[in-house]
């Protein structure tokens, strides 16, 4: 049992205290840390019903605070991000652990290449907020290899290792906000 399981309704992000990023090993000694600014969340909660999460997110919002390196992510190369403009994400089973934490299951999507992921994810709180919103917090994460959705580009470095890791870890953190009525 979570509380998720007392939820009713449609839930959306709250772009202001939400984050979906990633960080990815960068010459195999370092790590590069990035987000998406334009995404969508909506999760509908109905009792006996297993929670339905779907996330859009517009590949060409990529920000890692470097405009050259955002530039080049958005090339064919990473997303590209003109023929490829969204990653999606939908949510196949939502599975307690327990209170405090819940296994989502979806299918991910990027570059039209769609794969099967689990994120273990900690339900942070279900509250009521001084606007009479009701919020819940959740926060995960999980690993890809990116060449598996063909984002694949690197390069040799005569030290050995590549430039970039296949290895991609997603990092999400999530305000959901229930719209009066």
């Amino acid at each position: 049992m979570t509380a998720l399981q007392n939820l009713e309704g449609t839930f959306s992000a709250d772009p202001a205290h939400s984050r979906i990023g990633f960080s990815v090993r960068h010459m195999m000694v370092s790590k590069v840390r990035g987000e998406f600014n334009d995404y969508s969340v909506t999760a509908n909660f109905a009792q006996n019903a297993k929670p339905q999460v779907e996330v859009t997110i517009e590949a060409e919002s990529v920000d890692t605070g470097n405009a050259d390196r955002d530039t080049h992510l958005k090339q064919e190369d990473f997303f590209g991000s003109e023929q490829f403009p969204q990653i999606r994400f939908v949510t196949t089973d939502v599975t307690p652990v327990d209170e405090d934490t819940v296994k989502v299951s979806g299918e991910l999507t990027i570059r039209e290449t769609t794969k099967p992921v689990t994120l273990d994810m900690e339900v942070g709180g279900v509250l009521v907020d001084p606007y009479g919103l009701q919020r819940v917090g959740l926060e995960g994460k999980t690993s890809i290899k990116r060449s598996e959705y063909g984002v694949s580009f690197n390069a040799a470095m005569e030290t050995g290792g590549v430039v970039v890791s296949d290895k991609v870890d997603l990092e999400i953190e999530l305000a959901l906000v229930k719209p009066a009525n």
